[in-house]
């Protein structure tokens, strides 16, 4: 973080100073929300919710080191007192990130692969200078001015994710952080029950371009017509991803290797080069392509991009990750969220790991969160993939979306559908199942919290797969 004294945070953020021995005092770590985070230096955000409130954690935080607490209230150790204290975080942050002068503030948005997308982008920037990025997928009102602290004067570039559950939330990011780069990828389905349809979130992901100041970078998803449509809505130059022919980066020869791994060739107006990447699932092509016209843009060359996409793992968690146990079992855990084209995507991965591997497979999933009036058919699109795909075996975890999914792939030929009430049901029936060499799938949104039947899975005190 940028260096400022306490008095100074409170002038930025409009409070006073309660117990503050001395004002002058300087916050130079990274604001945290999290008083077990705190370390010396930082400012301690005290936030209220459903599950606790931060101003109980005040005297903790300042313990582990923290100058002061950004609170509502005095809490006994010294703070700056503001009436909302969430407003006067984007505040400082937006403070903050004025101040950068010598940053390049880089944005994404889109219904799927934002997180993948940032992590690979930040991944290809850190050749281009110092780099920081959104931690896993913080990328709300909370998370982005985080984000933000965590930069300084030797930052070259500030990769945010930015989320939103309806129109005008990403333009009050942008408020906070204006971004040089934005990257729209998809406008899919997830959230569309809040939003209220798909036009609706396109024209809640096209804030993102809109905030562009002239002179700045609009990366379009050429693949996507929603996205397409969005060009006149920016100031800023226009570059287009994708698979289309028209498009700036593209890829051309793509292909799924035995390992469900995506293999392309890349082609930008400077030049070609092969791709190989260790990411599992084809939807990383278009987040690698997205990718690359972002370090396209900071210089890189062809061949430095592909080098450097094929380099790149699993940086946030539950996001595909392959994990080989002794027993010959794979598992894929892709439990952080789910949404039609995600599902559709990971159960497209997990055939072709099996095609390639000749290998048994088994979606385990459960329901997809905020589709409103198209949830039905859309669980429902879910089960006739799995029978469209022939998967080997199918159990739908949870209630009636769950059902829903089950009754689909079986009415559509699936060789073996089951529902089962709960994960533990689940991870019975799959421990005396599974079969050496089985790739299972698990996957459902977050809220359902699957990973953990995920992480139970790949406990070693598990009972080895049959023979």
């Amino acid at each position: 973080m940028l260096p400022m004294s306490v008095a100074q945070i409170a002038r930025v953020c409009n409070g006073r100073l309660a117990d503050v021995p001395d004002p002058d005092s300087i916050v130079s770590a990274p604001v945290v929300f999290d008083s077990r985070e705190a370390t010396p230096g930082s400012l301690f955000v005290a936030l209220a919710g459903n599950t606790g409130d931060g101003h109980d954690h005040a005297p903790a935080a300042a313990a582990r080191g923290a100058v002061a607490i950004l609170a509502n209230r005095q809490v006994g150790v010294p703070a700056v007192i503001v009436p909302d204290v969430l407003a006067a975080f984007a505040l400082l942050a937006r403070h903050l990130a004025r101040q950068l002068t010598g940053t390049q503030v880089v944005a994404v948005t889109g219904s799927a692969g934002k997180t993948s997308t940032k992590d690979l982008i930040a991944h290809l920037l850190t050749v281009a200078g110092p780099t920081v990025a959104t931690h896993q997928s913080f990328n709300n009102e909370i998370g982005l001015p985080v984000t933000v602290t965590r930069a300084d004067a030797t930052t070259r570039y500030l990769v945010l994710e930015m989320g939103a559950r309806g129109v005008g939330h990403i333009r009050d990011l942008t408020e906070i952080a204006r971004p040089d780069i934005s990257v729209v990828l998809n406008v899919g389905t997830a959230h569309v029950g809040e939003f209220g349809g798909r036009q609706n979130i396109a024209q809640a992901k096209g804030e993102l371009i809109e905030a562009l100041p002239p002179g700045g970078l609009a990366v379009l998803n050429a693949d996507d017509p929603l996205v397409r449509a969005m060009a006149p809505r920016t100031l800023g130059r226009i570059v287009t991803f994708g698979q289309r022919a028209d498009a700036t980066v593209r890829a051309r020869d793509v292909q799924l290797n035995d390992f469900g791994q995506p293999t392309f060739t890349l082609l930008t107006p400077e030049g070609t080069a092969p791709v190989e990447l260790q990411l599992v699932g084809g939807h990383h092509v278009s987040n690698a392509l997205a990718a690359a016209a972002v370090a396209r843009e900071a210089g890189l060359t062809p061949q430095q991009t592909a080098s450097l996409l094929g380099q790149a793992t699993v940086q946030s968690r539950w996001r595909m990750e392959v994990h080989e146990l002794a027993d010959g079992v794979t598992v894929i855990n892709d439990a952080y969220n789910a949404n039609p084209d995600s599902m559709h995507e990971s159960l497209k991965a997990l055939a072709a790991i099996g095609r390639g591997r000749d290998r048994r497979t088994v979606a385990v999933l459960g329901h997809m969160n905020e589709l409103g009036a198209d949830s039905r058919s859309a669980h429902e699109g879910v089960g006739h993939m799995v029978a469209e795909l022939g998967l080997d075996q199918f159990i739908a975890i949870g209630g009636e979306e769950a059902q829903w999914m089950q009754q689909a792939a079986t009415s559509a030929g699936a060789a073996a559908a089951l529902h089962l009430p709960d994960q533990d049901t689940a991870l019975a029936l799959l421990r005396s199942t599974l079969r050496t060499g089985d790739v299972v799938l698990v996957k459902a949104s977050r809220s359902v919290q699957l990973q953990q039947l995920a992480d139970k899975l790949l406990q070693p005190d598990a009972e080895p797969a049959a023979g």
